[in-house]
């Protein structure tokens, strides 16, 4: 298949500091956060908010008037002459909203999009669904959030069944996952040291940031950087026991749940090198691919996305100078690895969602904005992304940055 022709201007996405669930987002209703960070961030980056005609907004977690979706954020955020979709597809809504504004333009339908992704996990609403057949007349409830962690629909499983049956079949141990999680804590603290006065995160993160209070009327304290991340100790994690008993799945060795929001622009190679921080850094989306593996086999599912997205790419994976990951178990990396022929410890470089949490519809964006600046630190060449979703299903993302 032919290589996409979309790109995305150098600085042209941010990504909000991650707070652990409960934390200091948690009040914040995510869309009317989301909109208040993107109008900084327009205000910041470009003059001429008309250039945008298609907006994207993923979002995995219902908040109050989501109904209008992508139109109220976008109203919000006073770009409110431009429409588009609202995309939910779990962990993979990242990688899933950037494509859909990538087909937009292809299709020439649209030549600027705005991709904004949020979620709050913390505080998810409890839902009542009306049964007139039920006894009594009385419907049935769901805590959005936790009733679906706690249950795939159709396999009747929970997420850390999927990994423990990845963890049997490649026969990983919990010592294997530990190390893997010591490594990926390292990495992730290379992204915080200063380098010519600017950390790694700073390249991209919307630091320092403001947290106001819930009618936006004052500030409530500032966060200058991810907020609420264990500091990996193998001491510590080896008296750990396993989520299940007999299993190798602990606490450590996946992720937590968060809050934030992340935000990209897609748009074609003109007006992307008009937008870009640095014109001659040239970042374009070359492939993605999807991929659904067996009932109750979801750390296995980037697997196949990713050898889709390399097969449409026209590479392998020897020609991928860096590789992220969204992996709510340490077991998708190494099984991911182990699979590709490659070097699990040298993925993830700069940091990961094992580490800084998962706000499901903005992780795996971020996790692409850092393979863009990973890439661009090591002068260009190809990336890959790659997560699993809920409903054992991954999509996978190939950019190229030259």
């Amino acid at each position: 298949m032919p290589e996409t022709d979309t790109c995305i201007p150098y600085g042209g996405y941010w990504t909000t500091p991650f707070a652990r669930w409960q934390g200091s987002l948690a009040h914040l209703h995510s869309l009317k956060y989301a909109a208040h960070v993107t109008r900084q961030f327009l205000a910041d980056r470009t003059p001429d908010i008309q250039q945008f005609d298609f907006g994207v907004l993923g979002m995995t977690v219902p908040q109050q008037g989501c109904f209008y979706g992508l139109p109220w954020l976008a109203a919000m955020a006073g770009i409110g002459h431009i429409g588009g979709p609202t995309v939910s597809q779990a962990c993979a809504t990242g990688a899933r909203s950037m494509a859909t504004a990538s087909r937009e333009i292809q299709a020439g339908l649209a030549e600027c999009a705005l991709v904004i992704t949020a979620d709050r996990v913390s505080n998810g609403p409890h839902i009542y669904y009306p049964d007139p057949f039920g006894p009594g007349g009385t419907g049935v409830t769901e805590d959005w959030v936790l009733s679906n962690f706690n249950q795939d629909p159709y396999t009747q499983r929970d997420m850390t069944h999927t990994a423990e049956n990845c963890a049997d079949k490649w026969r990983v141990s919990t010592a294997e996952q530990h190390e893997v999680v010591q490594c990926r804590y390292g990495q992730y603290r290379q992204a915080l040291e200063q380098n010519s006065g600017e950390s790694f995160q700073q390249k991209y993160m919307m630091l320092p940031l403001e947290v106001p209070d819930k009618r936006f009327n004052k500030t409530l304290n500032t966060l200058t950087g991810d907020e609420g991340i264990t500091a990996a100790n193998m001491e510590k994690m080896a008296r750990l026991e396993p989520v299940q008993e007999g299993g190798t799945i602990t606490f450590a060795g996946q992720t937590h749940p968060a809050d934030g929001n992340a935000g990209m622009i897609i748009t074609t190679a003109e007006k992307a090198g008009a937008l870009s921080r640095d014109p001659a850094i040239k970042i374009r989306i070359v492939a993605y691919g999807e991929a659904r593996e067996e009932p109750a086999w979801m750390p296995a599912a980037p697997i196949p996305a990713s050898r889709r997205a390399l097969n449409q790419a026209g590479i392998s994976i020897s020609d991928v100078k860096a590789i992220k990951s969204h992996n709510p178990f340490a077991v998708n990396d190494i099984i991911f690895a182990k699979e590709m022929g490659i070097d699990v410890m040298a993925m993830n470089n700069y940091g990961c969602s094992l580490i800084w949490g998962h706000p499901q519809g903005p992780t795996g964006l971020r996790a692409i904005i850092e393979l863009i600046e990973e890439l661009v630190l090591e002068g260009g060449g190809y990336g890959l992304f790659h997560g699993c979703a809920a409903g054992d299903t991954a999509m996978a993302v190939v950019i190229r940055v030259d």
